[in-house]
This record gives C-alpha cells, structure tokens and sequence, in this order.
C-alpha cells in the first residue's frame, strides 16, 4: 500500500515546464525572484580557503584573538545568573531600548547625534539591508552602487529583482560627477531610482575611503536631485591611520538611512546590527522587522549591551586598530616585494581590504584554480560587479592572518601571477577588451 503522505511528483501542479528527471522536483514552483539568488563567491572559497596548508587572503573574517573572552564569558555568566529569564524571551521588534540608547553612544564617535527612537536592531546589517530594500524596492527598481561594491549588497539587490547601476570611482571614492550624470541619465530614460548604496569608509571591496570634502559633495548632490542614500559602515570605526571621520549621516539626517554593525568592532557572531533611519522610516523598518523575524536576537543583544556597559570597548577598538595596522603594513609590504610589474593596488587607512589591479592580460578568475593548487586563494574581481567586469582585479584580506603568513601568502599569489604572465606571453594571449571597458558614465573605474 502506498504512503499517501510520501512525495509523488505527480500531485505537483502543472506548469507547462519540463517533465523529464530532474533533481529537484520544485523548480517550476519557485516564485521569479529565486532566479536571481546566486551564491556569494565568498561563501563559495570557505570550503578551500579554510584549509590549513592554503594561506586565505579571500574572507574578511574579522581577527577576535584579541578579545579578552574570559572576561566576556564572566560578563554573559553573570547576565544569565542576574536575568536570564528576561534576556531569553521575546522581545520588542524595533530592538532593545537600553542597547539602542547604547547604538547612540557608538555613533557619536563619528559625530552621529541621533535618537533611539530612531535605531531599528537587526540580526546584522546584512538583514538592516535586506530590510531597506524590502520597504523601498519593486522589481526592476535601480539601485545605485559603487564600482566595485560588497558582494553581499549586490546578491541582495538581485534577490529582490532590482536593476543595478555602477557609478565610476576614483582614488577618494563616489565620483560626484559621475553621480549625477548616472541619475539623470536614468530619469530621462524614466527609470525609477530608489536609492544610492556607499561605503564611505574604506569600501569593500576597494580600501578607498571618501574625505570628507567627497561626503558633501555627494550629498549636495542627493539634495539636488532629491536621492536617497543607504550609507554601510561596518568599519567606520576601525581606522589605522587618523581619527574617524564624521559619517555622512551625521551631516545630512532626512536624507541618508546608516547601516551599523558590532560583527567588526565585537564579534560576528552575535549578528547583532542595526539601521539609523528617519522616522517615517523606521516605523515602516519596524513592520519588516515584525514579519522577518518578530523580533531581533534578544540574548545577543543583552549580550552586547553588557559588554559595551562594564567593558572598555573604545579601548578595545584601539586594540583592533593596532593589530589591523600591523597587518595592513604586512600586506603593503608583502606585495611590494612580491608583485610582478604592472601589478597596482590601493592603499588602504583602515578596514579589512585591499584591491588589486593586474597586469594586462591577466584574468582573476581564470587564474583562481591554479592559485588555489599553489596555497593561496583570493577573491576575484569579477564577484563586485553586477555586470560581468572587474575580471582583471582581485580582492585581498589582510584582516585574519598573521603578518608572516599574509607575506607568505603575497608571495606564493606574485609566482602565480609571473606564470600567468609567461604562459599569455607564450601563447601571445593580449589583453581582452572587457577589461578595459568603462562600465559606467564619467571617469574610468580603475581606481589602482
């Protein structure tokens, strides 16, 4: 006798799709929007990068070592013995008031004056992002983003079947011009421009940072053709080189949501973050927040509210920076003494990463495979870009390895590249067109 509740492919609705074998049975019941949902190439080098013998220059996984984690641990132990019934139940959906009255103080470091009122909590800024396109965006909606951009930005972007247009960068970011020039000539082509996605400081995947003359510049820009701006700052704080510098919201508050995250300054694993949004705003965030998750990571957030109350997190901040310092010089050095000629890259003030730009010919993803056999993984620069550029640049992570294994690593990557340029130069391979194109209006996206 059959299992009347075992699966039968013959019980599926008909879709008028293919009724040959395949392997997954629901692909003709997915809504349209699964379509565009791709793996992060990121998430796709953990398997091989995580190898003991491979020395990863690919993830930006943030360096906790320094983190006085048996004083955490007394911290949590006696939260749960002092409260543990309150902390492990259900919470508001808009976040704790105590943490977010705390999200306020972090904020002034970069000259932020806000309210809670106004702070939304969310599971990561990652979910602040998903959030905020949820509420704003329609299918084919555009979004602007930086050329390059976080590829975790653009796989959002895409899930929720937005169109994404690149703006040119130089060596101090956004350029404004090119800003302009990209919204106008969308509005004309009546294109509906929901909003500009930035970085500001020490974009990923770039390691360029806008001064803060470039921040009002843009936003004048936004004034003008009345733009809204999503500013992510998950290394606002991480500075190596000089003091934060004010945040674009803290010089324009109508007209820029702030996406905030302890994954950087703390420890990712909390996955507790957070949205500054006008008011109007955030009550819509709120609603989002409700049908996502009813209400944001409860534990992790007491969690969090007791360290930043009983522990000296600026001076734990302090002690990130000189630890990131001291591997962003090995970076630097390592790829000054180890990279072939033609070989160019940024030259970051904080954050995780450094972007590279190779000789001409040279293709990243091409040459990821025999990377990866010589022990060294990186991410291509093609994952930046939602139109199939960047292929002659990679990104580099200088943020969790040591520094002798991060010279290591640019050493085995510059042999790579040396034979890459033999092997095009024996088989009088040349430079391909693609990666020279200009794939955005004004100035050339090679910021190297």
């Amino acid at each position: 006798m059959t299992d009347p509740h075992s699966f039968n492919p013959s019980r599926l609705p008909s879709t008028g799709g293919r009724s040959d074998t395949r392997l997954d049975h629901y692909v003709d019941s997915y809504a349209q929007r699964t379509h565009k949902m791709t793996a992060s190439a990121v998430r796709s080098l953990f398997s091989v990068a995580n190898r003991p013998e491979v020395v990863s220059l690919a993830g930006g996984m943030p360096n906790i070592a320094d983190l006085p984690l048996g004083k955490v641990g007394n911290l949590l132990d006696e939260l749960i013995q002092r409260d543990g019934a309150r902390i492990m139940q259900y919470g508001s959906g808009q976040g704790e008031l105590q943490i977010r009255e705390q999200i306020c103080e972090v904020m002034a470091e970069e000259q932020i004056r806000a309210h809670p009122d106004d702070v939304v909590i969310t599971a990561g800024s990652q979910q602040g992002l998903d959030l905020v396109t949820r509420i704003f965006c329609d299918p084919d909606d555009v979004v602007l983003v930086e050329a390059p951009s976080y590829v975790g930005a653009l796989g959002t972007f895409k899930s929720y079947q937005t169109q994404i247009s690149h703006v040119a960068m130089d060596d101090q970011g956004l350029d404004p011009d090119a800003l302009r020039q990209v919204v106008t000539s969308l509005r004309d082509q009546g294109r509906r421009v929901k909003f500009l996605y930035t970085i500001p400081n020490f974009n990923n995947p770039a390691g360029i940072t806008q001064p803060t003359e470039r921040r009002r510049e843009i936003l004048q820009v936004a004034e003008d053709l009345d733009l809204l701006i999503v500013e992510d700052n998950p290394y606002g704080l991480l500075t190596i080189d000089g003091e934060p510098l004010p945040a674009m919201r803290s010089m324009e508050t109508d007209r820029v949501i702030y996406l905030g995250s302890f994954s950087k300054t703390f420890a990712p694993g909390f996955r507790v973050g957070w949205v500054l949004a006008p008011h109007a705003v955030r009550e819509k965030l709120v609603l989002a927040q409700e049908s996502a998750t009813l209400c944001p990571p409860v534990f992790s957030q007491f969690a969090i509210s007791e360290y930043l109350a009983k522990h000296d997190w600026r001076g734990q901040i302090r002690q990130y920076r000189d630890m990131y310092r001291e591997r962003r010089d090995a970076m630097l050095q390592g790829l000054t003494e180890n990279m072939p000629q033609g070989t160019t890259w940024t030259h970051p003030t904080g954050g995780f990463f450094v972007w590279v730009t190779l000789p001409q010919g040279v293709d990243s993803q091409k040459m990821l495979p025999r990377a990866v056999t010589a022990r060294v993984a990186y991410v291509p620069g093609d994952a930046f870009f939602a139109d199939g550029f960047g292929s002659r640049h990679m990104r580099l992570s200088y943020c969790f390895p040591t520094p002798e294994r991060i010279i290591e690593g640019t050493r085995r990557l510059g042999e790579v590249i040396a034979d890459e340029m033999r092997i095009n130069e024996v088989f009088g391979i040349t430079d391909d067109h693609r990666l020279h194109s200009n794939p955005t209006p004004g100035p050339s996206p090679d910021i190297s």
